[in-house]
């Protein structure tokens, strides 16, 4: 399961209808220095190896490959000063880069 907080389910709706797609597409591809890195994206249909997850209206599509990575992260948006980004609470992941770009997950 992917869950939002109500700070990035606001962000992605705002996102999503700004760029007339169906939903997120939330990743994740094998690069960085730990190992893997998360990737979003927006989606106009869903694959057929998709996971569909909703919360507040906002849907996410992962596909079966990244969700065995991603199963039990948690989106929020955050503002930190001038910055505004999305912060991932992995479970799986046990170990993040110094740039927090990448992480790492054990087996």
């Amino acid at each position: 399961m992917i869950t939002l907080t109500k700070n990035a389910a606001e962000r992605i709706a705002g996102q999503v209808t700004k760029n007339n797609a169906m939903a997120l597409r939330f990743a994740a591809k094998e690069s960085g220095c730990s190992g893997y890195s998360y990737v979003l994206d927006f989606a106009n249909e869903k694959e057929s190896d998709d996971e569909v997850f909703e919360q507040f209206g906002v849907k996410i599509f992962v596909d079966t490959k990244s969700l065995k990575v991603l199963t039990g992260t948690q989106i929020d948006y955050v503002s930190e000063g001038l910055n505004q980004t999305f912060k991932f609470s992995n479970p799986k992941a046990t170990d993040e880069c110094g740039c927090g770009e990448s992480f790492a997950i054990q087996g």
